[in-house]
């Protein structure tokens, strides 16, 4: 498991030229109900990408992106949000300067709000020829500082979990909710900022989640790599085929 940000520049370039690929952990920083940190997407998407590291030696974790689109938070203090387009040029921006050494990226993303934003990034870094591509969760759930996303942090962090604060939100689901969500935030529908039910939750539920995911990510970053190692010639030198490339048709995961 290596993380970008031990090491200095030679050995970035080592395992850059190696083939490894660079894992960027996306989050958020926002509310999460009376119970969760503001730092929760961002905690779980770090979660995720070390992990898949342990799975899959090929993986750079990169320091994650701490902010996101959080806008529908906003009333919540403790909330920053730097908004949809800022979102969008930031990766594209990291992307373009990480691709100059690593043949392949992949942004893992815990955070619902980013998804828009993500996917028209990946859109222009695609059309560029950049082999970038997103990756979302699969767990599902409950939409945002509810059973999942407690389970999750009470599997990395149970002192930072404050049990005894955590109350049920609005139930319904996230088509139901999209409409009064996109025009008056969060807050008009949840006084607490939970969407689902925490109460629940469980450390074993939570570890189950992360386990899954984890291993989903590392098949990803593995199937990039079977596919340089099938495009490669068998004398010496790199190939200068690009391997495909594409975004995830994943939506789930935390809010």
């Amino acid at each position: 498991m290596t993380h970008l940000a031990d090491m200095a520049w030679p050995e970035a370039s080592d395992r850059a030229a190696s083939g490894d690929v660079l894992v960027i952990p996306l989050g958020a920083t926002e509310q999460h109900g009376l119970h969760l940190p503001l730092t929760t997407d961002t905690e779980i998407a770090e979660a995720v990408v070390v992990r898949a590291a342990l799975l899959e030696p090929r993986i750079v974790v990169a320091p994650a992106v701490p902010y996101g689109s959080s806008g529908e938070h906003q009333d919540f203090p403790g909330t920053l949000s730097i908004g949809q387009e800022a979102t969008e040029l930031l990766l594209v921006e990291i992307c373009r300067s990480a691709t100059i050494a690593f043949s392949h990226v992949v942004l893992a993303c815990t955070h619902g709000g980013n998804a828009g934003p993500l996917g028209r990034a990946l859109g222009r870094l695609t059309a560029e020829g950049r082999s970038v591509r997103g990756w979302w969760p699969r767990w599902g759930g409950d939409l945002h500082a509810g059973a999942t996303e407690t389970s999750l942090l009470l599997a990395l962090d149970p002192a930072r979990v404050a049990l005894d604060k955590a109350v049920p939100g609005d139930l319904r689901t996230g088509a139901e909710l999209l409409p009064e969500l996109t025009e008056h935030g969060v807050r008009a529908i949840s006084a607490s900022g939970v969407l689902g039910d925490p109460t629940g939750a469980s450390a074993e539920s939570g570890m189950a989640l992360l386990d899954e995911a984890a291993a989903d990510l590392a098949s990803t970053v593995a199937t990039l790599s079977r596919a340089d190692e099938d495009v490669r010639p068998s004398g010496p030198g790199p190939s200068s085929a690009p391997a495909s490339f594409s975004s995830s048709s994943h939506t789930g995961g935390g809010r």
